[in-house]
């Protein structure tokens, strides 16, 4: 169990803010560098008594937009797909707990 935490750590050291940002490309003449929101989790038991142990993991990268320069200056420009899909959520929640509090105050 120590050799495989181990080797997870070892994996996932470098993930952080070099894998959010990504390397500067150059694109019709405009260097941009991609933006990504990075989650990762894992975990992992074992059982003391007989031995048994197991663990899993997973992640999750959505890119945001990039970094580009306009008019000397540095500038964000957001992924609108990826902001809907962020937002979405959101609004159906917003909306169901609108809903119901003006169910309730009918009531």
């Amino acid at each position: 169990m120590t050799d495989t935490f181990a080797s997870l750590v070892d994996t996932f050291k470098n993930v952080g803010v070099t894998k959010a940002y990504g390397t500067p490309v150059n694109v019709g003449g405009q260097e941009i560098v991609p933006v990504a929101l990075v989650s990762f989790g894992f975990g992992g038991g074992s059982e003391p008594g007989d031995g048994a142990s197991g663990g899993g993991g997973g992640g999750m990268v959505m890119p945001v937009g990039v970094y580009t320069t306009a008019n000397g200056r540095t500038v964000f420009r957001p992924n609108t797909l990826a902001l809907l899909a962020c937002l979405v959520p959101l609004v159906a929640v917003a909306g169901t707990a609108v809903r119901r509090a003006i169910a309730a105050a009918r009531k």
